[in-house]
């Protein structure tokens, strides 16, 4: 047991006569030690499974043959999702013996697994619906299930509707967060700064089972090396079991853990040889396409759309870095007590579920015989924008503005055996299927007015509302399914789609698992005021590949949200346990997500202008939900960067994550002493 765990369900009129009939229970619990931290089921050896490991080439004698060798260790701490909803969910049940459920979740398809293995029904018995959720992040990814299927047991038990809400104490105490890691690394470097071999052992806190946790494993050691091609490469993760809930996705899904590790030990390296961090990355970088020398990543894929060569000259330029660089030596070696610091991060997130299997989505489309248009996916919205991407596609098909198009809720009745809205593939999944559907219906309207009309299909268009035909006439776009209709066309169809090119196999840890990379580059610069700890953001530019961007104002809202969210990750966002596991800081007075006035004082966000997505996404775009945040790492870059000229050695910091004002402090303390 741990703290946090469910034991029961008080069902009840009202919220109050709940919350009496709680008090009225008495539990009796003999309390044994417990492990709560990564260090003591380490200690205990207190593990999910074996250890993961993935390898290329011939680490070991290549480490020991390196000219150079750093090692180290990097701690960086978990995240509580802090969704402005918590988790919620509504349940009936119906004339037929099933379930109907309103749930705040990413994963309908899941939910109505997890109710009907409960209730013993089959998936038919039970539908779930989405209308919107007031944020997920990962967070309802999985962790739903536990208040769908009480809320359907209520439903089931008594006849009568159900509703179960968390508030936010409680939903910090049940729910799992972002893992947290522990890093032990050696890497092998020669005098030019390029990799020969890097060893890390990934320490994973997963809690007291495995709900995502080996996925997310999985995922943090295909990221490890980052945007770096490293001939020789051991990466090994190991599951922690603990005493607490069980951790769970949360946006970069372990990415963001296996990437931090290695951007950090590229800055001792470039500390430890007195080199540009930048040009150290550069020099190390996967070559960009145009290259002709793609490279393979330890897990065996191809890396053929390389792009962070451009970005980062092109980052470097519009930011002024060389300048800066300059300014920022120079204010240290005069200011004493406010240090500034630049911090470099590039980004080369893998898009894509890891599970080949979840790499599909289907879609239905409607066209009324007015003209109308209703739309139906498998993908949830919880903020995002998905399905103002969802309705551009669609519109686009059909020659039709905006609000031409309606969507209705997410449903299981209507799109079946979805994938989660997760692992950043909600625009490519359900985009493409819901194009797909569309363009049937056009074809059918095109091959039914060319015969109406008498003349070529191809050469029939759609656009600004309505059907262009060769002989110059056009008819409204009304008009036209009204024809179609009176001609008997079917107007409705589905579209499914299923991710090409991708494979995985679990075993082996190979494979190509990713249909594409998606690329970014952040250059962050902080001030540090040394006698406090306390920490500013002062600007921060981003240049982000978004492919050819399907709508450029949602995607820089993700970015610099994403941004702004992964630098609380790593500075003011702090999980504190006690000494019986119980969380401490399960409200905002104690657990801080950024305010508006840690966001940088100067934000620049751009999107990398190419030629779009070399593989065959819808229109060519590419995902944007999660590799943003990653982004943020070049905050903590940047506050380690600020306290590096403190010691007489100019040595690197010990700084982990989160570097809170406390963590800062102390590290300029331990510099000074150098």
């Amino acid at each position: 047991m741990y703290h946090g765990q469910t034991l029961f369900a008080v069902v009840a009129d009202t919220r109050a006569q709940a919350r009496d009939a709680v008090e009225q229970v008495k539990t009796k619990i003999t309390p044994l030690a417990p492990i709560l931290s990564i260090d003591a089921a380490i200690e205990q050896e207190s593990f999910l499974e074996k250890p993961l490991t993935l390898s290329s080439g011939q680490v070991e004698n290549a480490y020991a043959a390196a000219p150079y060798q750093l090692a180290g260790e990097l701690y960086a701490g978990g995240q509580e999702h802090f969704y402005l909803e918590g988790q919620a969910a509504i349940a009936q049940a119906d004339e037929n013996g099933g379930i109907q459920l309103f749930v705040s979740t990413q994963h309908p398809s899941e939910i109505q697994h997890k109710v009907a293995g409960m209730l013993g029904l089959t998936y038919g018995d039970i539908q779930v619906e989405v209308r919107r959720m007031g944020g997920g992040f990962g967070g309802k990814e999985s962790q739903s299930n536990l208040t769908a299927c009480i809320a359907a047991l209520a439903a089931h038990k008594t006849g009568r509707p159900a509703r179960l809400v968390y508030d936010r104490d409680d939903d910090m105490r049940v729910t799992g967060k972002r893992h947290d890691i522990k890093l032990v690394y050696k890497v092998g470097f020669d005098q030019d700064g390029r990799l020969i071999a890097l060893i890390i052992d990934q320490y994973l806190r997963c809690g007291m089972s495995y709900d995502l946790s080996k996925a997310i494993a999985i995922r943090a050691m295909t990221h490890a090396e980052n945007a770096y091609a490293i001939p020789h490469t051991r990466i090994t993760a190991h599951l922690c079991k603990t005493h607490t809930p069980s951790n769970t996705a949360f946006r970069g899904f372990g990415g963001p853990q296996g990437m931090i590790g290695i951007e950090q030990i590229m800055d001792k390296i470039a500390t430890h040889l007195n080199m540009d961090p930048i040009a150290l990355r550069q020099l190390n970088y996967y070559p960009d396409y145009e290259a002709g020398t793609p490279c393979c990543t330890p897990y065996g894929q191809i890396v053929k759309d390389g792009l962070l060569g451009k970005i980062t000259k092109q980052l470097l330029e519009t930011a002024d870095y060389q300048n800066r660089r300059q300014q920022i030596d120079t204010h240290n070696q005069t200011n004493p007590v406010l240090r500034r610091g630049l911090g470099f991060a590039p980004v080369k997130f893998g898009i894509s579920f890891n599970r080949t299997m979840l790499n599909q989505a289907g879609a239905l489309v409607h066209v009324y015989s007015d003209g109308s248009v209703h739309l139906n996916h498998g993908g949830t919205e919880m903020g995002q924008g998905l399905h103002t991407k969802i309705i551009q596609i669609v519109a686009d098909v059909f020659g039709l503005a905006h609000e031409d198009v309606r969507i209705s809720a997410t449903t299981t009745g209507k799109v079946p055996n979805t994938s989660a809205t997760a692992a950043s593939s909600g625009t490519d999944l359900n985009g493409m299927a819901a194009a797909r559907a569309a363009d049937a219906i056009k074809q059918r309207m095109t091959a039914h007015l060319a015969e109406l009309y008498q003349c070529k299909a191809h050469r029939i268009t759609f656009q600004d509302r309505q059907v262009n035909l060769p002989s110059g006439e056009y008819l409204s776009f009304s008009k036209a399914v009204g024809l179609c209709y009176e001609g008997r066309v079917s107007l409705s169809a589905t579209g499914f789609y299923a991710t090409p090119d991708i494979h995985w196999d679990d075993a082996s840890l190979t494979g190509s698992p990713y249909y594409y990379f998606a690329y970014g580059a952040a250059l962050c610069e902080v001030a540090i005021d040394r006698l406090t700890g306390e920490s500013r953001i002062l600007r921060t530019d981003i240049l982000h590949d978004a492919g050819h961007s399907i709508n450029p104002a949602l995607d820089k809202g993700q970015i610099e949200g994403g941004f702004v969210q992964g630098a609380g990750w790593l500075t003011t966002e702090e999980l504190v346990y006690g000494q019986d596991g119980a969380l401490l800081t399960h409200a905002p007075s104690t657990y801080k997500i950024p305010a508006c006035s840690d966001r940088p004082y100067l934000l620049n966000i751009n999107l990398y202008e190419g030629d779009g997505n070399r593989s065959e996404t819808i229109h060519r775009s590419k995902a944007v939900g999660e590799p943003p945040f990653m982004l943020g790492i070049s905050v903590f870059l940047a506050c380690g960067d600020a306290l590096r000229g403190l010691s007489s050695t100019k040595s690197y910091p010990e700084l982990h994550a989160p570097a809170t004002a406390e963590r800062l402090l102390m590290a300029a303390q331990a510099q000074q002493k150098l």
